[in-house]
């Protein structure tokens, strides 16, 4: 008997033909994937017409909802007048428009936004914009990264430096610059009699210890704002960034934020940086700012470093 439906088969030209991300691929072997016909709302339909709520938002990208018809309207009327013209040497309306609102909603505090396609290739370009705004100041001896215990900012060569993920590191160990490693505000560490906001203020007193020592080696510190995400949606104080905000202007080190997964409302505030009242010298957006619909991701900073 033929068992084969038009979801199965597209699944077994699948395993033939694609390498799917972050997949151990003989998973599928007894974890079918999910072959997507179409999707409306929260919802993905599969070709057997079988509905599944797409829970994760399609790695938390889909803000809107698939087939929003107010952005497909959009798309659709921009396609008709311009499709592309690269930033180098050219401008457009729609970036200038949204650089200028998203530098708005930041008080202007972050004053020029720089584009890239993907997550992890605005988190390489907020490092080097550090690395080497500190080597236009004269000081490049600046060239160290700190992140935070069971950190994720990505999977480039860069990006996979300043992450703090085994599953996804160890391998490449040999082709990585090596970061230094802080201690996460992570409020489930807590002992008891301990709150967040101890926990906050312990995790900070770890980053002061290294920058007290290292200051003059070190460019940035990276963090992702109130919820690292990869380590099992670890969550801190915003008391942490307060405190870390502190430390990097007694001590002469750029904040970089990593809201690619946090931002555009995530947290329930457009920058989830907003809840501590501060912000950074770098702040990376991605997979919200588009809805899902298109690569792109922005490095916003400050006017000081531009």
């Amino acid at each position: 008997m033929d068992n084969t439906t038009p979801s199965t088969d597209w699944v077994a030209r699948s395993l033939k033909s694609v390498w799917h991300p972050c997949t151990q691929m003989q998973h599928h072997e007894t974890l079918p994937l999910i072959a997507v016909s179409h999707g409306r709302g929260a919802w993905l339909i599969d070709h057997d017409g079988k509905r599944y709520l797409d829970a994760i938002s399609s790695w938390w990208v889909n803000l809107f909802g698939h087939a929003n018809a107010r952005i497909n309207a959009e798309l659709k009327d921009q396609l008709d007048r311009l499709e592309h013209a690269m930033l180098a040497g050219f401008t457009h309306e729609p970036v200038v428009r949204l650089s200028e609102q998203l530098s708005a909603m930041t008080g202007h505090v972050l004053g020029h936004a720089f584009y890239a396609s993907d997550g992890a290739s605005a988190v390489e370009i907020a490092l080097k914009m550090s690395f080497h705004a500190w080597r236009n100041a004269g000081r490049a001896g600046k060239q160290e990264f700190v992140c935070l215990q069971g950190s994720y900012h990505g999977e480039t060569i860069g990006a996979l430096a300043v992450t703090d993920v085994a599953l996804f590191k160890d391998a490449y160990g040999p082709l990585l610059r090596s970061a230094r490693v802080v201690a996460s505000p992570d409020a489930r560490n807590a002992v008891e009699g301990e709150s967040a906001q101890d926990v906050a203020r312990r995790a900070a007193a770890d980053v002061e210890t290294l920058f007290a020592e290292r200051a003059d080696h070190i460019a940035a510190i990276i963090i992702e704002p109130l919820v690292q995400c990869a380590t099992g949606m670890a969550m801190h104080d915003p008391l942490y960034l307060q405190l870390v905000r502190a430390l990097c202007d007694q001590y002469e080190v750029h904040m970089i934020v990593d809201e690619i997964a946090v931002g555009c409302g995530r947290t329930g505030t457009f920058f989830a940086c907003e809840q501590a009242a501060i912000w950074p010298d770098f702040l990376c957006l991605s997979k919200g700012i588009s809805g899902g619909y298109l690569p792109l991701s922005l490095v916003l900073t400050r006017d000081a470093i531009y």
